[in-house]
């Protein structure tokens, strides 16, 4: 505690670790689940909080006083992922080796959303996306209702003032519906 003053963490670590938090709190909501139909596995979970990281990071970019707030955001993402694995009973030696391998799939799945951000407001490259990535096929019709909620959250995000989201203000996402 007489430490702490000496110890306190940057604001921009705090700043990621809040981010995380809204993303990963979003990620969990059962209308994904229930009114979506993301699939309920670990594999499903991994995929939805790694879509809203991704959509927090979009929203940081470009921001030059944020890099580091961005860069926390993904050091707890990774932290996030290596607790679950400790969770869930992964021995010490292969926590190390299933992260790293996780952080491959994200950064692999950081790009393809970039790129189809890009074709937006054409949403058919991001439901591809969605369906490959989510539900396991490319032209699974679950994903067209994904599509409108990520296009929408992006657009809900690019309207709120980043410095706001990294000094605690809650993003507003906007409504889970098929």
């Amino acid at each position: 505690m007489f430490l702490d003053r000496f110890f306190k963490p940057r604001p921009a670590a705090l700043a990621g670790r809040r981010l995380y938090d809204f993303a990963s709190c979003q990620a969990r909501a059962a209308a994904f689940y229930a009114d979506l139909f993301a699939p309920d596995t670990m594999e499903g979970r991994f995929e939805l909080y790694s879509l809203h990281v991704i959509l927090l990071m979009d929203r940081l970019k470009g921001e030059a006083t944020l890099n580091e707030s961005r860069q926390e955001l993904f050091d707890a993402y990774i932290r996030g992922l290596d607790d679950a694995f400790r969770e869930i009973g992964v021995s010490d030696t292969s926590v190390g080796k299933k992260v790293k391998k996780l952080a491959g799939h994200f950064y692999g799945r950081l790009r393809a959303y970039d790129a189809a951000f890009e074709s937006l407001p054409d949403q058919e490259a991001l439901a591809t996306l969605i369906g490959r990535n989510l539900f396991g096929a490319v032209d699974d019709a679950r994903a067209g209702a994904f599509a409108r909620y990520v296009a929408a959250a992006r657009a809900a995000l690019a309207g709120q003032d980043a410095i706001s989201l990294a000094d605690g203000t809650a993003p507003a996402w906007p409504p889970i519906a098929p």
